[in-house]
């Protein structure tokens, strides 16, 4: 029986774990959509979904709370100011898992986990303005 298993190990420690799903959600909230392994997608949702509802509450504690678990302060800004109020009616169901296949080298099944009303072009924003940033200081 599995009573009280309630996440996936992924073959990682407490705090490898804890480090990937900062990551992971780090980038979910930067580029609006990222592309990983099924059981991965599969345990992020509920993390990004308490991340979503704190940024619609938007007071201080909800920001020193999401700031805690996501690292980077920039990814807090664009949770409280961009995504926030975007889902703000919205009840829930912020994000989707959708499969996309096997991985070529090891066959792990994977997926794409994104917001549901995302903004396309965020995708790859940042590293484009990262890029031309350097080729302006050049």
């Amino acid at each position: 029986m599995r009573h009280a298993r309630g996440y996936r190990r992924l073959n990682r420690t407490h705090e490898h774990r804890k480090a990937l799903f900062a990551n992971l959600a780090g980038s979910l909230i930067e580029h609006e959509q990222i592309k990983t392994t099924l059981p991965k997608a599969k345990e992020l949702r509920p993390i990004i979904e308490k991340l979503i509802t704190l940024a619609k509450r938007g007071d201080l504690h909800a920001r020193r709370q999401a700031a805690a678990q996501l690292k980077q302060d920039m990814h807090v800004a664009k949770l409280f100011e961009t995504l926030g109020p975007r889902y703000k009616e919205r009840q829930g169901g912020y994000v989707r898992v959708l499969k996309a296949g096997f991985r070529y080298g090891d066959m792990a099944p994977m997926a794409i986990i994104e917001f549901v009303e995302r903004d396309v072009a965020a995708k790859g924003a940042a590293d484009l303005a990262r890029l031309e940033a350097e080729l302006n200081a050049e």
